[in-house]
Parts: C-alpha cells; sequence; structure tokens
C-alpha cells in the first residue's frame, strides 16, 4: 500500500487533555472507523501515550506516539504537533509542565470575566465535570459546559461568542515560544509539524514570516487535511506545503463524538502532490 493510501489520523485528543474518550476508546473507535495508523496528540501532555500505545498494540492498530505543543507567535497562540516523539524524553516532559502552568489560573480567570463582562456564573465550577485531567481545563472544557446550560448551541458558537479574542470570556496565556516547541520535539527524536495552518488569524506576511522561522528552526510539515480546515484548505495548503519545501501531515482533530467537525479516521484522500511526512516511516 502507498503511502499516501494509508488512512492515518495524525491529530486526536483524549480525556488526558480536552477530548471525552479515554485513549483505550479512542483507540477503539480509530480502529473500528477504519484507521491503519493512529497518533493521540492530546494538548501539552503525553501521560495517555502509555495507555493508547497498549490499547493500539492489542487491537493491531499500528501507533505513533506524538503531542500537540500550544505556543504564542506574535500575540497569536499556535500548535505544533510532535510526531514520533520519545515521551519520557526528560526536555521534552519537563518543557511540557512548564507550558501546562498556568492553566487554572487562567481557567478561573476566564469563569471571573464570563460572570462580569457576560452575567453567567458558576462556568468554572461547571466546566470541572468535563475535565479528564485538571492541570489541562481549557476553553473546550468551558464550551461543553456553556452549550449544557443553554447558553449557545454548539461549541463552535460558543467559542465565535464567548472565548475567542475580544469576547467576555476569553483570557490570554503565554505559552511556549516557537522555537522551545520545535526544539523539544526534535529533542525527543520527533518530527515538528504545525497543527491546521488555516485556523489562525494572520497576515500573508505573517504566515510567510512564521512559515520561514519555523522552517528554519527544523520543522519539515504542515497539516493538510484537517477536520479544522475547509475542502478549499486542503488543495491551499498542499500548494502551500510545496512551496515552501514541507512534507503535510492529516488529522481529524478529533476531541469528541457530539462536536466533531470529522469523525476520527473519516478524512478524504489527500490531495495530489502531496508528500506525506509518514512516507518513510513504514514499509509500502
Amino acid at each position: 500500500m502507498s503511502a499516501l493510501a494509508l488512512n492515518v489520523d495524525f491529530h486526536s485528543h483524549s480525556t488526558v487533555s480536552d477530548g471525552v474518550l479515554s485513549p483505550s476508546a479512542l483507540a477503539e473507535r480509530a480502529k473500528r472507523n477504519g484507521v491503519d495508523v493512529w497518533a493521540l496528540t492530546d494538548h501539552d501532555e503525553v501521560g495517555g501515550i502509555a495507555e493508547a500505545r497498549a490499547a493500539a498494540k492489542a487491537l493491531g492498530l499500528r501507533f505513533i506516539a506524538g503531542v500537540e505543543i500550544s505556543i504564542t507567535w506574535a500575540g497569536k497562540t499556535i500548535h505544533i504537533v510532535g510526531l514520533n516523539i520519545d515521551e519520557k524524553n526528560p526536555t521534552l516532559v519537563q518543557g511540557l509542565a512548564r507550558t501546562r502552568s498556568g492553566r487554572e489560573r487562567r481557567a478561573r480567570d476566564m469563569a471571573q470575566e464570563l460572570a462580569n463582562r457576560a452575567g453567567i456564573h458558576g462556568v468554572y465550577e461547571g466546566a470541572l465535570k468535563y475535565v479528564g485531567n485538571p492541570d489541562l481545563i481549557s476553553r473546550s472544557h468551558f464550551a461543553r459546559y456553556l452549550v449544557e446550560i443553554g447558553v449557545c448551541d454548539s461549541v463552535s458558537d460558543v467559542f465565535k461568542h464567548y472565548l475567542s479574542d475580544g469576547k467576555p470570556g476569553f483570557v490570554p496565556h503565554r505559552w511556549a515560544t516557537l522555537q522551545e516547541a520545535v526544539s523539544w520535539i526534535i529533542g525527543a527524536g520527533g518530527v515538528a509539524i504545525v497543527a491546521h495552518p488555516g485556523r489562525y488569524d494572520l497576515s500573508p506576511i505573517a504566515y510567510d514570516s512564521f512559515f520561514t522561522e519555523f522552517k528554519a528552526l527544523g520543522g519539515v510539515a504542515i497539516e493538510t487535511v484537517t477536520g479544522s480546515h475547509t475542502v478549499d484548505q486542503y488543495e491551499e495548503f498542499t500548494k502551500i506545503a510545496n512551496q515552501y519545501g514541507f512534507l503535510v501531515s492529516r488529522g481529524s482533530d478529533f476531541h469528541s463524538p457530539q462536536d466533531a467537525e470529522v469523525d476520527i479516521g473519516k478524512l478524504p484522500t489527500m490531495p495530489k502532490g502531496s508528500r506525506p511526512v509518514w512516507d518513510a516511516w513504514f514499509a509500502a
């Protein structure tokens, strides 16, 4: 089987970060949905990898250890996926721990903002029921609670009206730097990939600066076919990848069966001209 024909899903989240399925349940869903090779990429956390790897092995599912690192670049939050990492690498583990610190304080500040500016009270306590790992309480947990209490009809609507930059519940957080994230991933034996690049509010000049810096630091790929992109963006970012000499990656960015744009393993095939990051990882 050619590399492009493999059904890979290299972007998904479990209860260890802000997903709703355990690593084992996520492995089962990936296998059931026809995934050939799967990666768990929890936000700023590698604590679910051992369970995910064991579950995948029991299912006969090929597994790649991964992580999604939050960074701040030019005042914007951007995510960098690391694949084929050694999740026990001390520098990576310590760096992720530093990145996670401050999430709880940010969450309390978000709840206060929602109370003060939108009159919505008790959101921090409500969000906790959705949290598998208290160190990783996030906007997604807030969004699920706000949908539960009828503030909005969907998680995406919550982000649009309450939790994005300039909205009542948004509180910025200082994440890792791009250089730190890429160096941690490379130091752990992995490859660094820009997650869902079409999702960021950057000007063409800023995108060029970002991609140029990312490549100079040792970044090798960008996600093109992802649940966070539109169909038109699959082709657009495949062309951009080729323009900058990047390989491409593919992943659903699956968090929950209830609010997934695309289910795990259910992405379309890669566009022609794609050069997959996993090309050299598996025998044909």
